[in-house]
């Protein structure tokens, strides 16, 4: 079994401390140690570190290995610009399957949370199982526990395929982020779960798929694909980048799928794509606020208060996010955490470039 890793985003919801070049993966969001060194560390006990593959941006392959000793540079697959999910996991693909024809591939986030790391890795193994046996393609999905606004969602039937104990289910239909009155539906429903972005497959599966609901991409990978290992790889990889399509993986193949399967799974799952997420999952104080013994809140609760070496103080602030900077200030009611990226909208129009 293959991983690869995702980990070409820019976190902009996680402005002021996620910036072009040094993006919430490479961030220490929860814990001691980065985002993708969590990613790493959690996969290890099912996949040796030689098997690991990482697809980045050029500006932070550097860093990557840096936070990565133990990783070989050929690990790192560079894709020269971001065009979403369907084009980085195609160029995965072909490298894993030139290793190995009949390559298991797990599909990750490289800046998701994952508490109960040790369920996780089983959900994978019977993932990769199931994948091995079948030409399924096979998502995770989270069992929701409130009525969530800002994740996708899966609904799935009784319909299944089966590797000893191990089980997914027919996937129904995708559904993008619901509003409130439409999450609870589907909380009430009992056959919807979160959709974490997480996915086993064999890379000849996915590929073939690609091939079959995106001709035009698989063209293009076709070409790259017969210059890997050649002088040709770097030059034939940027041309085919700037005339891909920018599409996700979801939208492209997954809701257009026939042959779609999840694995419900409870392994305390979270996105952590707003700060307001980092809020939820943080130790708190008897006030509901995150923060450090250096910043002081009076008659304060249920705020956020991220800084460096000054002191922040609030007064009568209720449900706020404060991120301190060395170069920048965020503030903003922890419901708006979503909004965070027009600032990087905004930031580009006033061209701001130094602050990306």
């Amino acid at each position: 079994m293959f991983g690869l890793i995702m980990a070409g985003g820019t976190g902009t919801r996680f402005w002021p401390k996620s910036r072009e070049q040094f993006p919430k993966q490479l961030l220490k969001i929860h814990g001691e140690r980065t985002m993708i060194q969590q990613t790493i560390d959690r996969l290890e006990p099912l996949i040796e570190l030689k098997n690991i593959f990482i697809v980045a941006l050029p500006i932070h392959k550097d860093k990557i290995l840096e936070q990565l000793p133990g990783l070989p540079e050929k690990n790192i697959i560079v894709e020269p610009l971001g065009k979403n999910t369907a084009p980085c996991i195609g160029l995965g693909a072909l490298f894993l399957r030139k290793i190995d024809p009949e390559a298991v591939m797990a599909v990750l986030p490289a800046d998701h949370l994952i508490l109960n790391e040790k369920q996780f890795i089983d959900d994978l193994a019977h993932a990769g199982a199931l994948a091995k046996k079948s030409n399924a393609l096979i998502t995770l999905g989270i069992q929701p526990t409130f009525p969530a606004t800002g994740y996708g969602y899966i609904q799935y039937d009784n319909k299944q395929i089966e590797e000893g104990d191990h089980k997914a289910y027919k996937v129904k239909a995708f559904a993008e982020k619901p509003n409130f009155e439409t999450a609870c539906r589907f909380m009430d429903s009992g056959d919807f779960l979160w959709n974490s972005g997480c996915f086993v497959w064999k890379a000849e599966t996915i590929l073939n798929e690609i091939e079959l609901h995106l001709p035009t991409m698989a063209d293009g990978l076709d070409d790259v694909d017969k210059a890997i290992g050649t002088s040709e790889e770097e030059e034939t990889i940027e041309r085919v980048y700037k005339q891909i399509r920018n599409i996700s993986i979801d939208y492209g193949v997954m809701e257009q799928s026939e042959n779609v399967y999840v694995i419900p799974g409870d392994f305390g799952w979270n996105d952590v794509g707003t700060w307001s997420e980092v809020y939820k999952i943080r130790n708190k104080d008897a006030d509901g606020n995150v923060t450090s013994d250096k910043h002081i809140l009076i008659d304060s609760n249920g705020c956020l208060v991220e800084g460096n070496d000054k002191v922040i103080a609030l007064v009568g602030m209720q449900d706020t996010i404060v991120v301190d900077t060395e170069d920048a200030m965020l503030i903003c009611p922890k419901d708006r955490s979503q909004d965070v990226r027009q600032v990087i909208d905004m930031l580009k129009r006033k061209k701001y470039m130094d602050l990306l």
